[in-house]
């Protein structure tokens, strides 16, 4: 019988050893899972952070190459896809974007795409005008002016 206390009571000690190391084990995770976490929450403010920095990066970017004045894009939109009214909508000029489209497609369609080559001949001959215009004059004229055509 004193050979079985002896190993009961070695069982119990060797169970207890156990449950310490894993009581230990659990803090250890614990302790590791809340750094993960704070480091989580630290990358995740850089991440947005340097996001919020790319897209004032961008915007900025964008609005100094293209800016108040829309010269630039709205003659090479007016040049490569003149039939589409793109250039139009660009500075604006919803009714007359809606009206180049339409005369694109259904008069297009109707006389086998002479529609397209007028509206084509239009972007092409708008978009060489937009671009010889001294940047002062296109802003005067068709934006602030609202000159729809030519």
């Amino acid at each position: 019988m004193s050979d079985e206390k002896n190993l009961s009571d070695d069982l119990n000690d060797m169970l207890g050893d156990a449950k310490e190391g894993a009581k230990k084990a659990a803090d250890k995770a614990g302790e590791f899972a809340e750094d993960a976490k704070e480091k989580a929450k630290e990358t995740f403010e850089d991440v947005k952070e340097s996001a919020s920095e790319f897209a004032d990066g961008a915007k900025e970017t964008f609005d100094n190459v293209t800016g108040e004045n829309k010269k630039v894009l709205a003659g090479i939109l007016a040049i490569i896809l003149g039939p589409l009214g793109i250039h139009k909508f660009i500075l604006g000029y919803n009714k007359e974007g809606i009206i180049m489209l339409v005369v694109t497609f259904v008069l297009g369609f109707i006389t086998c795409g002479l529609g397209a080559g007028l509206t084509g001949l239009i972007g092409l001959i708008e978009g060489i005008i937009y671009l010889t215009k001294s940047d002062e004059e296109f802003y005067n004229t068709y934006q602030v002016g609202q000159k729809p055509w030519f």
